[in-house]
């Protein structure tokens, strides 16, 4: 993590954006569009693990509202911070590990979200998904992100 983690702001600042990665396990396990939709900025960008580019929170609405009701059936997901990146106080570089767990094992990914605050809460501002394609703990046919051929 940065070195800011070192003074009681920086704690504080980390403390806050690990809620917001735990937002974002508890929508996607649960299936919560409106919840997931709440953390992004109106002009946001989104990739999806499957490289699908998103312009805007009404394109990730879209987008999350036809895939998350029932996109989790037999999954679940854990997000781990790894890193934070402090870009100035207000913007933040996210690095997070992903975990799904498949029927087939588990798949994982490294999202990089580029959080910005705004009015004391963080939000997703500009996120890619990428799966992790030599993780010791991949599945071997990557239900998740595609195949690791």
């Amino acid at each position: 993590m940065s070195a800011d983690l070192d003074t009681p702001t920086g704690a504080a600042e980390i403390d806050t954006i690990k809620q917001v990665i735990a937002t974002v396990e508890h929508a996607q396990n649960n299936e919560l569009p409106d919840e997931f939709l709440s953390l992004f900025r109106a002009d946001a960008i989104w990739t999806t693990g499957g490289g699908k580019r998103l312009f805007g929170r009404d394109a990730i609405a879209a987008f999350t509202r036809q895939v998350l009701p029932g996109g989790m059936r037999g999954l679940t997901v854990t997000f781990e911070l790894e890193h934070v990146l402090f870009i100035r106080p207000d913007v933040a570089a996210v690095k997070v590990r992903q975990v799904y767990q498949t029927p087939d094992g588990p798949d994982v990914g490294t999202p990089l979200w580029v959080m910005a605050k705004e009015d004391g809460q963080w939000l997703l501002t500009a996120c890619q998904n990428t799966g992790v394609l030599d993780d010791e703990e991949v599945s071997p046919d990557r239900p998740i992100f595609g195949t690791s051929e």
